[in-house]
């Protein structure tokens, strides 16, 4: 992105600007960079600041490569442009359910090949130039006086299924956790076809031999840009947790399951995914995502796709399903081998899901008839044992089932994590969201609800005082973890570690009232774990 520098110098910045935080200039690796005031003048903002370079012409479809220096002082008082999209197919991470499985195909909800997430909320939406490829940059919100206060860190993967979403969104602004004593970080990772495009003609001129997880590379960058700029800022590249919702919980999990992300942090949070590394299904392949985009690709070469403008890959590549593959590097195996195994990274977590999931996606948007069906077709041999749990004797009571298996799916999958992260020895946090925003209605406490409040910041209808309360306990939950890895807090109701034989079914409810107590109900877990013993022995 080709944006002015200020060709400024130390002693040309104005001594008559206030500035209670961190001054200006704040050398990173690649010069100096000055950023703007936030809200409060305690935090400073640095927006757009690149992390690698373009990833356009020979760079399309390469691994995230260092960002080119500059000389002077660079003005990062600008987001820069969101990633665009391309025309990939629909992802196996925006849903937060059911996972992806072969070829990209979400499993769990049979409802996902139809479902269609609800428009953005007022207020919410990227504050930055429109969508391009030349979107490689990161945001740092930081309450530091010094480079020398050592802060802990927080970085944020948004989710968007993949194929939306951005690290300047006005929900994920990071002044309200910077307040609280945490440096806030957000970024951008390539989208849909540009993020996980796989061809075989791209694994022979990869170093790594392999192909397709465009967008993982540029996580894995931007965690490498933390580890070597964060100090500047005040923050301790020893304190780095990571932190996602959605497509981007999946993409956290990623990372807690990748050996190439050891290291870069040492805690994680993830919110309403699906997959987790856990999935109900197989992971796709390198050779099953190499096989659709050559099948996509056609008679273009690597070398014309790249000669293609944006919006001419966008025309030529379609039916390029989202997520991540099992590329033998970045994911060497199917993560739910790698979890099973005990093999992720040994760090702790806080995890959760909402009441009301499968409202964001219609999951209750089938008759009677077809939830039978789609039982059968789902679970075969436990299609009766399904059933019993989630009936569909009326229309009305498979959609009611419906949203119920969304919710309990999503519920599932983060305990699981959290199952599983405690039996390495750490410390595991589950917490569930019923709390109903203003204006929500019929939707309830669905899919993304959460992330207003655990950010702090307000979307849609104003908040009554009910729910400035409940944003202050859970950002305070969020700044303890990251600081220390216990969310507890003195004033603060006591949130239990998961265990898994006092409180399997139990999580920190965070709704009207802020208390430990009831979850998923236990059979409907003890299910979900049968069919996926099932699913995993095939």
């Amino acid at each position: 992105m080709n944006r002015p520098f200020s060709l400024l110098v130390f002693g040309c910045l104005s001594a008559a600007v206030v500035r209670p935080a961190i001054p200006d200039p704040v050398r990173v690796d690649t010069g100096l960079i000055a950023g703007v005031p936030g809200k409060d003048p305690s935090v400073r903002v640095f927006k757009g600041i690149p992390f690698a370079p373009p990833p356009v012409g020979d760079l399309r479809w390469k691994v995230a490569q260092p960002a080119a220096k500059w000389e002077g002082v660079r003005m990062a008082d600008q987001f820069s442009p969101t990633c665009t999209t391309g025309a990939a197919g629909r992802g196996g991470g925006g849903g937060g359910r059911g996972g992806q499985g072969k070829g990209g195909a979400p499993k769990g909800n049979p409802d996902d090949a139809k479902a269609k997430a609800a428009p953005p909320a007022a207020g919410r939406g990227p504050a930055g130039p429109p969508p391009s490829e030349d979107c490689l940059y990161v945001n740092v919100w930081t309450p530091a006086k010094t480079a020398g206060d050592k802060l802990p860190v927080m970085v944020w993967t948004y989710g968007g299924g993949f194929t939306g979403g951005s690290g300047s969104d006005n929900w994920y602004d990071g002044e309200a956790l910077a307040k609280k004593g945490v440096v806030m970080v957000t970024y951008n990772y390539r989208l849909g076809t540009f993020g996980f495009f796989a061809h075989p003609d791209l694994v022979g001129e990869s170093p790594h031999h392999t192909t397709g997880n465009y967008a993982m590379t540029d996580m894995l960058a931007a965690l490498h840009w933390v580890q070597k700029n964060i100090a500047a800022f005040g923050g301790d590249p020893r304190k780095v947790t990571i932190d996602g919702e959605s497509a981007g919980a999946i993409a956290v999990a990623a990372m807690v399951g990748s050996p190439e992300a050891k290291g870069l942090f040492i805690r994680a949070a993830a919110q309403s995914g699906a997959w987790m590394g856990l999935s109900i299904a197989k992971q796709k392949t390198m050779a099953e995502a190499e096989a659709q985009g050559k099948m996509a690709a056609g008679t273009h070469s690597i070398a014309e796709l790249r000669a293609m403008s944006t919006a001419d890959v966008s025309q030529n590549l379609r039916g390029v399903t989202t997520g991540m593959i099992v590329d033998g590097w970045i994911i060497p195996e199917d993560q739910s081998i790698t979890y099973a195994k005990g093999k992720q990274n040994d760090v702790d977590i806080l995890v959760g899901s909402n009441h009301d999931e499968g409202t964001f996606f219609g999951g209750g948007n089938v008759t009677a008839e077809q939830a039978k069906t789609r039982a059968e077709r789902t679970f075969g041999d436990l299609a009766g044992e399904f059933l019993k749990l989630y009936p569909a004797g009326t229309d009305a009571e498979a959609a009611a089932s419906g949203l119920a298996r969304s919710r309990d799916e999503v519920g599932w999958h983060m305990r699981t994590w959290a199952e599983l992260q405690a039996k390495k020895g750490r410390k595991a946090y589950v917490y569930y969201f019923t709390h109903v925003p203003p204006g929500a209605g019929a939707r309830g406490a669905s899919h993304t609800a959460e992330i207003s409040y655990m950010n702090g910041n307000p979307r849609g209808a104003a908040w009554t005082d009910e729910d400035k309360k409940l944003s202050d306990i859970m950002t305070s939950y969020w700044a303890n973890f990251i600081a220390t890895g216990d969310p507890n807090g003195k004033g603060l109701p006591v949130w239990q570690a998961y265990n898994l034989k006092n409180n399997d079914a139990k999580a920190m409810v965070l709704g009207d009232t802020v208390e430990f107590g009831p979850q998923i109900d236990p059979p409907r877990l003890a299910f979900f774990d049968k069919f996926y013993a099932i699913q995993q022995s095939k």
